[in-house]
């Protein structure tokens, strides 16, 4: 049973959420402290935080950057009333695999919530983990882990989405709309632009050959740079 740690100082919200999510047979945590939910991350247990940003004690962000950087990095859907396009940009930007504006419904968030989850669990194990360009590049989609030159790599959720979906048809043209919806699992207005952003920071994390194995093709989209080896 997938644990969510519901971040929320809002305590209506928060029983709100716990009883929609617990009905969905999800174990559910709740706090209306940022610091009791860093406390609650480092002890390992948690796998997924339901985070509002507008905390009375810390920075939300805080707590963002604090389950991405746990091993392994935890997601994180974010609540918030800032509604507008580039503070969702900036959440998706942060590391967030999914920006819920308020007021919502309790009911597609528990709908968001599995999809974030469905998507870590990655899918059944292949029989054989596939190699591309000659090897150097290793995508376990059981794993949920990709390596390049043997060396694992530190992908959120959405960056390893991007990854796995360009990859399952080597060299196929992907447009961003495609992305949106093949990693979001979902239509989000106003998001098809900001996957340039996690892109981007795939890229980086891919180091000098980045901009080759998620190529560009202009006007149209990205694909996988690299053929998959035989």
């Amino acid at each position: 049973m997938p644990t969510v740690l519901v971040v929320e100082d809002d305590r209506d919200i928060r029983d709100v959420l716990r009883r929609y999510l617990e009905r969905a047979q999800h174990a559910v945590l709740t706090t209306g402290s940022g610091a009791e939910a860093l406390r609650l991350l480092a002890v390992g247990q948690v796998d997924l935080v339901l985070l509002d940003l507008g905390l009375p004690d810390i920075d939300g962000t805080d707590v963002l950057l604090a389950a991405r950087a746990a091993r392994p990095p935890v997601p994180v859907i974010v609540l918030s009333a800032r509604s507008t396009l580039p503070d969702r940009i900036t959440g998706l930007t942060l590391g967030a695999d999914d920006y819920v504006t308020k007021p919502f419904s309790p009911a597609e968030v528990v709908l968001r919530v599995g999809a974030v989850l469905a998507r870590v669990a990655g899918a059944a194990a292949p029989e054989s983990v596939p190699t591309y360009g000659g090897g150097r590049l290793r995508i376990d989609a059981a794993a949920h882990q990709a390596w390049l030159d043997d060396v694992a790599l530190d992908l959120t959720a959405t960056e390893w989405g991007v990854l796995a979906t360009l990859a399952g048809t080597s060299g196929r043209v992907f447009s961003r709309f495609e992305l949106v919806n093949r990693v979001r699992g979902y239509e989000f207005s106003g998001y098809e632009r900001s996957i340039d952003s996690h892109v981007k920071n795939l890229r980086h994390k891919l180091g000098p050959d980045g901009a080759a194995i998620v190529a560009t093709v202009i006007g149209v989209g990205y694909r996988l740079g690299w053929s998959r080896d035989d």
